[in-house]
């Protein structure tokens, strides 16, 4: 077997990108205190054409040393806006028609496995801090709760690959 180039990834510019339809998904980074973190989850909202990130709250902003480390470079493709408040930017969201969904362990959370998507619908995932998780002033105005199953002796997932599962998921989902 053997490897692809890069030549023959066939990757788009960040002008094809943009121009490109997004999955409508949304990230939304609620207090996320590693730089690495953001960067990652932009690689991640490269990957899967995710139509926006919010960085909210203490969250790291582009150009950030931590986050162009790992971006490596989809800070230029993905768009993402900075908002203060998450629950302000997540009631903002709502009146817009848009799902906004935690990601979380709470009260009456359902498992990602059993969550079923509309096509025509716009999601957003609101990912917490990686100590406190989503703060309790988001929760109180998210539409549902996602929680990823774990079956092992820890109760968390490192927020980049939480990012990357439940993306994933509901990508193909959609598709």
């Amino acid at each position: 077997m053997r490897k692809l180039s890069m030549a023959e990834l066939g990757r788009l510019s960040p002008e094809e990108f943009k121009a490109k339809e997004k999955t409508p998904l949304i990230l939304v980074l609620d207090n996320v205190r590693s730089g690495m973190n953001v960067g990652s989850a932009f690689r991640t909202a490269d990957a899967f054409a995710v139509k926006k990130i919010y960085l909210c709250g203490i969250t790291s902003q582009p150009p950030h040393r931590e986050i162009l480390k790992t971006a490596l470079g989809a800070t230029e493709s993905v768009d993402w806006e900075y908002f203060e408040n998450t629950p302000e930017l997540i009631q903002q969201l709502k009146s817009k028609g848009i799902n906004v969904l935690a990601v979380e362990q709470a009260e009456d959370s359902q498992m990602l496995q059993a969550i079923e998507v509309t096509k025509e619908a716009t999601y957003a995932l609101v990912f917490g801090n990686e100590v406190h998780g989503v703060s309790d002033e988001a929760m109180e105005v998210v539409d549902a709760c996602i929680e990823i199953p774990q079956y092992g002796t820890k109760h968390s997932l490192n927020i980049a690959v939480s990012i990357g599962i439940v993306t994933w998921d509901l990508f193909q989902k959609m598709n």
